[in-house]
């Protein structure tokens, strides 16, 4: 028997035949070219248009202000800021566009995007994958979960396929297709990085965190798993440098479509609401309550008068579960509570001097402006009104800061009104007269505003850290 020497080339040919003889799942990348083709109709290119005032102005005379007597305080005061030319407002500038992305979610036109796509433009236009263009109208938009449903008229459209964000798993392969920079129907892959990320802006979304590259334009499009069907829609970026730096967040599909049907069904969005601050329990806030280790969320304050009020929670208490779902940090909570049923109970399983025990709370509607309700609670809100601006009570210290000794006035909280926006007003402002009458308080402001003549223009009195300026507003028709 002789022995048989292999040549080294002939045994580097079985060693390499080996290997690319495993599974080709074990060395190859998903294939995302049919997922791709099967999805790209049902996504769409949005653009919008928005007027812009230019920083030049107009000239724009009030009647009720040119008779007013010589040297009198309010024509001084006039003049001082207007010269004799009377008030001025801006005139329209170019035109802003903007770029995003949405896809269809029935065949009758509904489309689902981003909010911040589609805030304050004056037209919409969508883009199909096959070049047809339409002109879409805002069905209703909701800011706190960055959502819009819109709609073009067009029927036999094709349809995304709506999936489940609760079943992805961290490491699973995901796609987006969208616009970035305007360049329509890009697509790019990656992976869930986490799930259920709390970003400081957004307390209500349990964002869905990949390392899919998303970049202006993106925003509003799908994120698709690998079967094909939508899990979430790709909203916001992490960056220090305004391009994508390897983190997205993605809403997750079921809360959008929650938001859509409300807004469809509705008009606006409904939330869950307890009323209480909250904060992490740390290791050494652990220790002090006898706890094995952190988890829950802590209640830090109470407010007046909320649900949590009514129910008996205490500052002090740690929520360890709300409605049987488990609490590891505090921002695990927001989502939940927000998502619940309003006035309907939940159960709430709390720790209180080491001990547990459960407390059924009913559930509130969260109020207009989350924010200032957990701000302090203790000034009168106003959440609508015809001029679209959201007021409170001036603080003492604001008072003085100001050197407002005289005037009393409103603090504006927030400015949704077209007419309101225009005329200048903007957040921090203290409106201490409204069309010759000066403001006494909340209460007061709100009658004012119902007397005002419509289709009028009327001057206001703010102040500001520069001082007082008069601004003229033009009363919407009711």
């Amino acid at each position: 028997m002789r022995d048989i020497k292999f040549p080294v080339q002939i045994f580097t040919t079985i060693i390499l035949g080996l290997i690319f003889s495993l599974p080709l799942q074990a060395r190859d990348l998903p294939d995302f070219v049919d997922l791709a083709e099967q999805n790209a109709p049902s996504v769409v290119n949005i653009s919008t248009k928005q007027k812009t005032l230019r920083n030049n102005m107009q000239r724009f005379n009030i009647p009720e202000f040119q008779d007013l007597p010589e040297g009198s305080p309010l024509g001084e005061l006039m003049k001082k800021f207007f010269g004799n030319h009377g008030f001025q407002m801006p005139e329209e500038g170019p035109e802003k566009r903007s770029l995003g992305s949405g896809f269809i979610i029935s065949e009758d036109g509904f489309i689902l995007t981003n909010n911040h796509v589609v805030d304050e433009a004056d037209q919409i236009l969508v883009r199909m994958n096959d070049r047809r263009e339409f002109v879409a109208e805002v069905i209703g938009k909701d800011e706190r979960s960055d959502i819009a449903l819109i709609k073009i008229d067009a029927d036999d459209l094709p349809v995304v396929d709506i999936g489940d964000s609760e079943k992805l798993k961290v490491g699973e392969w995901v796609l987006a297709i969208g616009s970035p920079f305007g360049f329509d129907h890009s697509v790019t892959a990656g992976i869930v990085s986490a799930k259920g990320r709390n970003l400081p802006s957004e307390n209500y979304v349990p964002f869905i965190q990949t390392d899919v590259a998303i970049n202006p334009g993106n925003s509003g499009g799908p994120l698709f798993n690998l079967d094909g069907k939508v899990v979430g829609i790709n909203s916001q970026i992490y960056s220090r440098s305004g391009g994508f730096m390897g983190l997205s967040f993605a809403i997750p599909i079921e809360m959008a479509i929650n938001v859509a049907e409300q807004l469809k069904t509705r008009g606006r969005v409904t939330r869950g609401w307890l009323g209480v601050l909250i904060q992490d329990v740390t290791n050494d806030l652990a220790d002090s309550f006898a706890m094995d280790h952190p988890r829950g969320a802590l209640i830090a304050r109470v407010l007046p008068d909320s649900p949590s009020e009514k129910a008996g929670l205490q500052v002090g208490d740690v929520i360890l579960e709300f409605n049987g779902t488990k609490i590891a940090t505090s921002s695990e909570l927001p989502p939940l509570v927000g998502r619940s049923n309003v006035d309907k109970p939940a159960v709430l399983t709390i720790l209180r001097n080491g001990k547990s025990k459960q407390v059924k709370v009913n559930i509130g509607e969260l109020p207009a402006d989350d924010k200032m309700a957990l701000a302090n609670n203790q000034a009168p809100k106003v959440s609508e009104n015809r001029l679209g601006l959201m007021v409170s009570t001036v603080s003492e210290q604001l008072r003085k800061q100001l050197r407002l000794t005289n005037r009393k006035g409103v603090l504006v909280e927030s400015v949704t009104g077209q007419s309101a926006r225009e005329a200048g007003i903007q957040q921090g402002d203290i409106i201490t007269m409204i069309n010759n009458s000066e403001v006494e308080d909340v209460e007061q402001f709100n009658q004012l505003v119902k007397e005002l003549p419509t289709d009028k223009t009327v001057a206001l009195l703010v102040h500001r850290d520069t001082g007082p300026i008069f601004l003229a507003l033009h009363v919407p028709e009711e």
